[in-house]
């Protein structure tokens, strides 16, 4: 029986360990899944997830419950020994552990680039990860209750200034719908005023949203603007210390709220901590036929795919171009790989990847949209259903899509709920605390 390992349970290796089961007989091959969260993350709803459009762990698939004949290890592979055909595991509590493999596939993902920015790793919280999406979005209506106490004046102002720095698709739609969910929810703070929202998007580049032409790019920045938002083009963001941030055009404003959202970083385990052959960024090298190596040196039983994977896209104009890590390829890429191994199993020959993209869309707040798909460009209202109708059939298995679909019908007879569920990162506190009340102090410093 052969021994498949899968390192990481995001899209491309969910999809392959979910289509090994269907295309594999019993007793072919015995498929693990390694990862240190048990669970797929539909990283396209965390901005739904950000503003209260969709709940929390309905954008999270688990991997125990949908992979019935698959191996799922919950810990963090932290070294590949393809030589030996073995991996080190580093468990939440233990020691760490090696796992044989006759067949290894690598689909890790990428990590949020960070750059040396004073701060930033004190201050930001990312958004690639459902408890980062769940923290962003009880942050922001906690800071709108306690701004709400205060006086106005510089306290109350850091409070409701939000910093989202990237202007990519997880940065733009993320900063949209907080936008989005502060105006709404605004009408229930009659103690504050609309104007003093400061909504602040950072981008180093002279546009956002790559994957889009420049005129509907254009649109975008008008249309958040408009909305209240403050987009900074060409812009970097040289301090956050203390939440104080700093930007390379000399502007200077305390904010409460820091997103950092600026690209993907090759994986540690994959960059520097493997024997499989990577490239100047630490990406894998893999062929077409996703098998890991170069078409003169493939790397025997060695497979990959996702973020992590630097595949050519043999559909792009020019040679060389590299697939966009995005959930079209890796859902794509994932189901091709799983194909592909059963057929190396069975004697056959694997298919190279192919895949032209169905276009962009991104999500701007409820009933506000972009589409793109080559000339074709669409605004609002239907952008948006666009964009909900493409991820609530993307989004693996029925009985997540029911449950979507369940909460959006909800949100829109009743609203977004708006409850802030901030202390459940610290829940021991009013089990010690019991009942007495924080230590506080007045205007003056003297204690209550």
């Amino acid at each position: 029986m052969h021994k498949i390992l899968i390192i990481g349970g995001g899209y491309a290796g969910f999809y392959a360990a979910w289509k090994l089961e269907k295309k594999l007989r019993r007793g072919q091959a015995e498929v693990t899944v390694v990862d240190p969260r048990p669970y797929l993350t539909y990283q396209p709803f965390l901005p739904e997830v950000v503003a209260g459009s969709i709940e929390a762990r309905h954008a999270a698939v688990s991997l125990r419950r949908h992979l019935h004949r698959t191996r799922v290890v919950a810990g963090m592979v932290t070294a590949i020994d393809h030589e030996h055909r073995v991996v080190t595991v580093r468990p939440a509590d233990g020691d760490a552990f090696e796992l044989g493999y006759d067949l290894v596939v690598v689909t890790a993902g990428a990590v949020t680039r960070k750059f040396p920015v004073p701060g930033v790793a004190e201050q930001a919280i990312g958004l690639k990860h459902v408890e980062e999406a769940v923290a962003i979005r009880d942050r922001l209506l906690t800071s709108f209750d306690r701004a709400a106490t205060l006086a106005p004046g510089p306290q109350r102002q850091r409070l409701l200034t939000v910093t989202v720095v990237g202007g990519g698709f997880s940065g733009v739609e993320g900063f949209a719908e907080l936008l989005s969910l502060a105006s709404s929810v605004l009408r229930r703070y009659p103690e504050l005023d609309r104007d003093e929202l400061r909504f602040h998007l950072v981008e180093a580049s002279a546009r956002i949203l790559p994957e889009v032409t420049g005129p509907p790019g254009r649109w975008v920045v008008r249309f958040l603007r408009q909305r209240g938002g403050q987009v900074h083009l060409n812009t970097r963001i040289e301090s956050a210390t203390g939440g104080r941030v700093v930007l390379s055009t000399g502007e200077e404003f305390d904010s409460e709220l820091i997103v950092w959202t600026t690209g993907n970083a090759a994986n540690p385990v994959v960059g520097r901590h493997t024997d499989l052959p990577v490239d100047e960024r630490g990406f894998l090298l893999v062929r077409p036929d996703l098998r890991v190596g170069t078409d003169r040196e493939p790397v025997p039983d060695a497979w990959a795919a996702g973020d992590d994977a630097g595949i050519e896209d043999l559909t792009a104009p020019v040679p060389g171009t590299r697939t966009v890590p995005n959930a079209q390829h890796a859902v794509r890429q994932g189901k091709l790989l799983a194909r592909n191994i059963a057929a190396t199993l069975r004697g056959g020959k694997p298919k190279d990847y192919r895949h032209r993209s169905l276009g962009a869309v991104a999500v701007l707040g409820i009933g506000h949209g972009i589409f793109q798909y080559r000339r074709l460009v669409l605004k609002g209202p239907l952008a948006w259903l666009i964009h909900r109708g493409y991820h609530v059939l993307a989004i693996p298995t029925w009985e997540r899509k029911v449950r979507v679909l369940a909460v959006w019908l909800t949100a829109g007879l009743f609203g977004r709920d708006i409850v802030s569920l901030a202390s459940v990162q610290q829940p021991r506190t009013a089990f010690v605390a019991g009942g007495e009340p924080p230590e506080s102090s007045l205007p003056d410093g003297r204690k209550p």
